[in-house]
């Protein structure tokens, strides 16, 4: 070691911070983050930059890019051609950029995806646009600093008379940061910034009143201004966005039509991803998927099925794929060297201070030249007054030096005017020559006392600002592309199936399932009808009934407790199928059974729960005390230790009801005779029994006629008139024949003339006829046969579905 050199010892803890420390800030502020002023990155700016000072301006011929990457490598940039030319591709897209800054001309890539062609295929200059960025850029109105190898310089920022960060937005991932800013309108952007300059005190709400949100290069739809407001306020928040989809009903089969996707969505991605779907069946009722885009615009066709419903495929869609997206605001950029998150006002107040200062160094730039150039003038007019003299002047000097220095001592001239003088064209002696120095110079002089009063006041300068900003807006700025629509509740896994009927079926043994009502055709009376559920041996089907996909269905158990569930949350089966066990999908106990379901669309509080146990004991509860689910269940009425839960319909309050019983007795009264009790109730005497007959049914008094059924498939309909009321707590009067032929009685329903019944046989053999076909008979008739059955086997069930329903089918 020489006695020049020493051993420094150094901490390579805090050599490392330091070391990193200064990486990260060399990216965010030399890469990733866009500066606030003019809202560019490094490359951008250089970029736009070369191209101004090589010519290649919107009125010039196109230029290759590969000489325009060229230029901007060797002089500012030398970090690669591909970044360059990646930044040049992108800001000539209409797709990424909201104001083009480029006009590109070639392939630029797609929003397919597509890649541009190779720079030595495409070329490129400024558009208009951007050349409002550079305006003034030789008035001195920025600083410039020298380039990497300080060959040349290059501006810091530039003088940017349109708000480029808010127009474009900008995103960049940098060490521990990122920004992610979205476009906006250029109309609404100005307005904005005018209204600020006018009124400093705007809230952000007076302020999304002119400019209500990002605007989009690829349109769509933003779904509510909340997250929008966030990101005003606080400088973060979140946009969803919606694809613009119509579903057209024309023809045989319905279709979806995508003509605008979400900002950043690839759409060639996003149709791959739709058919991923389909082919995984995890979507139903696609048939086919068209990409049929042009120049004209954007058009997904997506064919639908016939019967399926499309806007449940529309909201899987919006659910599961790119069609429905959300942006991520994060209004991060570099204000004076450091990197800050900005709320609105911030921004526009930041865009405003640096449009302040470029406006007065531009106008003291022009000052200065106004006033070097009257200066001169008052020299020139100073020698036309005494050409003679002047020119003899000149003649006695033997050089132009000696000219100069006499024309200064002589005429009280400064040696700027001299040279002027010297310079001055023989043309110049003409009458009408003289004249035009005299008014340019008067012209000047208004130039100068205009550039003066701008300067007197920064007042002067915003409202030389506003006029600019109010120019740029109706030279450049259009129609906005994105809408703003109310916000949507989140789509929910009810959004995304159809609300279609189906039939639900209950075993005795508490197997349950869901099958589409189509599967069952339409029979005449007396058939013999199809297989509805294979069962086992000793379990038959108990109950049927129709629902809607939407429904909740209260599930109320024989020892009096409810437990909710959705349709949809039903097994579906095949026609044939058996279903799944309730003890599956309910947290039921031990041998509790479900003997009734009841499907309800709205907890209505004028609406009721009437019960019947099986002997004979009713209630009555408001429907909206079961409006609260619980997953454990609750108690709906309480039972005596011999009793169970029957059947449970829903009234009006303001109904007459029939309860009927397993031998055949059946007793209407008014349902106001039952007061009202609250959930865990006991409730009062219905009908009174006698010995081996239980309760069978209740049924409101509605429609044209009260339908009866037996065990054997026999079955009538009776006028209710055949029904006089009796008091409650009475035996009823006789209404069907209940022998060994006929069978004990199922169940009783009201019904109207045009409706349809479904019947299913504890062997899951389902009929579905027309009630039009069932006689009219009196009471005390056994009825006529609706179902053939085998021996052994019988009615368990029966639901009917009326004219809406099959509306729906």
């Amino acid at each position: 070691m020489t006695s020049e050199q020493q051993v420094v010892p150094v901490n390579i803890e805090e050599e490392m911070k330091s070391c990193y420390i200064d990486y990260a800030m060399s990216v965010i502020i030399g890469r990733a983050i866009p500066d606030v002023r003019d809202g560019l990155k490094p490359v951008h700016r250089r970029t736009l930059y070369a191209m101004w000072e090589m010519g290649n301006t919107s009125d010039k011929p196109y230029r290759k890019s590969a000489r325009v990457v060229g230029d901007v490598m060797g002089k500012y940039h030398p970090h690669g051609d591909a970044a360059i030319y990646d930044t040049l591709v992108k800001m000539a897209q209409p797709f990424t950029y909201r104001y083009q800054l480029v006009d590109g001309q070639g392939n630029f890539g797609s929003i397919d995806g597509d890649a541009a062609a190779a720079m030595r295929y495409t070329e490129a200059r400024l558009t208009k646009i951007s050349e409002e960025l550079l305006a003034d850029i030789d008035k001195k109105t920025v600083d410039f600093t020298p380039n990497f190898d300080g060959s040349l310089e290059e501006p810091e920022v530039l003088p940017a008379r349109t708000p480029n960060l808010l127009i474009n937005g900008s995103s960049g991932i940098a060490v521990g940061m990122a920004t992610n800013m979205p476009p906006h309108n250029l109309r609404e952007v100005c307005e904005a910034i005018c209204r600020v300059i006018d009124n400093p005190g705007l809230s952000t709400d007076e302020l999304m009143k002119i400019m209500p949100g990002p605007d989009f290069p690829t349109g769509g739809l933003i779904m509510g201004t909340e997250g929008i407001r966030d990101a005003y306020m606080t400088g973060r928040g979140k946009c969803v966005i919606r694809g613009v989809a119509e579903i057209e009903e024309e023809g045989r089969a319905p279709r979806i039509v995508i003509t605008e996707i979400p900002y950043q969505v690839n759409k060639a991605r996003l149709i791959e991803h739709i058919a991923s779907l389909v082919h995984d069946r995890r979507i139903e009722g696609i048939s086919d998927i068209r990409d049929e885009s042009d120049r004209e615009g954007m058009r997904i066709v997506i064919d639908l099925r016939r019967g399926v419903a499309p806007q449940v495929i529309l909201n899987y869609l919006y659910k599961h794929t790119a069609l429905e997206s959300s942006f991520g605001i994060i209004n991060l950029a570099i204000v004076d060297r450091q990197p800050r998150t900005l709320n609105l006002k911030e921004i526009i107040g930041e865009f405003l201070k640096h449009r302040v200062e470029v406006v007065r160094r531009r106008t003291e730039f022009d000052l200065a030249k106004a006033r070097e150039r009257v200066h001169i003038l008052h020299g020139l007019l100073v020698a036309l007054e005494n050409i003679d003299a002047v020119v003899a002047t000149i003649r006695a000097s033997r050089t132009t030096e000696e000219a100069q220095k006499a024309l200064v001592a002589k005429f009280a001239l400064d040696e700027v005017q001299a040279d002027a003088i010297l310079k001055m064209q023989l043309r110049r002696l003409a009458a009408l020559e003289q004249q035009k120095i005299l008014d340019e110079r008067d012209a000047l002089a208004a130039e100068i006392e205009r550039l003066t009063t701008i300067l007197s006041t920064e007042a002067n300068i915003l409202a030389e600002i506003r006029k600019e900003l109010r120019d740029i807006a109706a030279r450049y700025g259009d129609d906005r592309r994105t809408r703003i629509v109310e916000a949507v509740e989140t789509l929910e896994k009810e959004d995304l199936i159809e609300d279609k009927p189906m039939l639900v079926s209950l075993t005795a043994s508490n197997y349950i399932k869901r099958i589409d009502l189509d599967a069952y055709r339409n029979q005449r009376r007396g058939g013999r009808g199809v297989i509805g559920m294979a069962t086992k041996k000793d379990d038959g089907v108990e109950r049927v009934f129709a629902a809607s996909m939407h429904d909740h269905l209260l599930c109320f158990t024989d020892r009096g407790r409810v437990y909710w569930l959705k349709v949809y949350d039903l097994p579906e089966g095949q026609r044939t199928g058996r279903g799944k066990a309730l003890v599956n999908l309910l947290p039921l106990a031990g041998d509790e059974r479900v003997t009734a379901v009841i499907p309800v669309r709205e907890f209505q509080p004028d609406r009721y729960l009437f019960f019947a146990t099986r002997g004979g004991t009713v209630a009555k509860v408001p429907l909206d005390e079961f409006s609260r689910p619980r997953q454990t269940g609750i108690n709906a009425i309480k039972l005596r230790h011999d009793d169970a839960l029957v059947d449970v319909k829903m009234t009006d309050g303001n109904q007459e009801l029939i309860l009927t019983t397993r031998f055949g007795q059946s007793l209407r009264f008014h349902e106001d005779s039952v007061r009202p009790v609250h959930r865990n109730a006991m409730g009062v005497r219905g009908i009174r029994l006698r010995n081996g007959d239980a309760l069978q049914s209740v049924t409101a008094v509605e429609g044209d006629h009260l339908l009866t059924i037996t065990e054997q498939g026999f079955g009538k309909r009776t006028e209710f008139d055949e029904f006089r009321g009796h008091g409650r707590g009475t035996l009823g009067v006789r209404n069907i024949v209940a022998d060994a032929r006929g069978g004990t009685v199922v169940g009783s329903i009201a019904v109207y003339e045009n409706d349809e019944i479904i019947v299913m046989s504890a062997s899951g053999i389902v009929i579905r006829t027309k009630v039009s076909e069932i006689s009219i008979q009196k009471r005390g008739t056994r009825g006529v046969r609706i179902m053939r059955l085998d021996d052994g086997d019988r009615v368990v069930g029966f639901t009917i579905l009326n004219a809406e329903d099959r509306d729906e089918e």
